[in-house]
Order: structure tokens, then C-alpha cells, then sequence
């Protein structure tokens, strides 16, 4: 997998100005063969951000093969998914940004069924 750095920062600044509150996003891209790459963030409609979870009405989403899936903030720094994100999963990768929102260190990638995936920021 392969995360544009305008996006990782993106993501990180996103994330820091919403804190303590969950903050979401969609994550827009291609998936070339085996690879997929995420090339842009898009605010997902009618977002709703509390101190515990952060949601949208997926009905509202448009038709667009290019939505690859989510990227939310975990403001306890734990970058792992909740039982609740695995239920609520959608796309084909979901990102957790964990506090402090510094580097790409503070991000995890995680597939379908909660396992990590490793990727490249270019």
C-alpha cells in the first residue's frame, strides 16, 4: 500500500485540530493489481465527532469507485480497531490515526478483518 505524504499530512493535521473529539475522513485512491495506493482525503457528509465516536450516514455517500475507505482518530493514542470499527467497516481499508498526530508513525492500516498492513508514504 502506498499513502501520498500530502495525505499523511493531511490526515495528521486533521486529526490534531479536532482533538479530543474523533475526527473522519474518507480516503480516495486506486487499486492497481495488488497495490493500492491513497491519493487524496475527502470530509465524508453530515459527520458526526464526539469523544467517543465519529460517524456518517454511508447512504449519503456518492457513487465513487475512487472512495477506497475511512481514516478516524483514536484521541487515546490506540492504534488498533474496536470491535465497533470492524462492524462499521467500509471500503477496502480503514485507517486509525492515533494521538499525537506527529508522524506516520502515529497511523495504522488495517484490512477487513483487523489485520495491520504495512505502507509506504512517497
Amino acid at each position: 500500500m502506498i499513502i501520498k505524504q500530502d495525505v499523511v499530512d493531511g490526515l495528521l493535521s486533521y486529526c490534531r485540530n479536532f482533538h479530543p473529539r474523533e475526527a473522519i475522513l474518507l480516503v480516495r485512491g486506486k487499486k492497481l493489481k495488488d497495490e493500492i495506493q491513497i491519493n487524496a482525503l475527502m470530509i465524508p457528509p453530515l459527520p458526526v465527532h464526539s469523544e467517543t465516536f465519529t460517524s456518517f450516514p454511508i447512504h449519503m455517500l456518492p457513487i465513487d469507485p475512487s472512495i477506497l475507505g475511512t481514516a478516524h482518530s483514536h484521541p487515546n493514542g490506540v492504534l488498533r480497531p474496536s470491535l465497533e470499527d470492524l462492524n462499521n467497516y467500509f471500503g477496502r481499508v480503514m485507517l486509525i490515526i492515533g494521538f499525537p498526530y506527529m508522524s506516520k508513525n502515529d497511523i495504522s492500516v488495517f484490512d477487513r478483518e483487523g489485520n495491520r498492513a504495512v505502507f509506504t508514504v512517497i
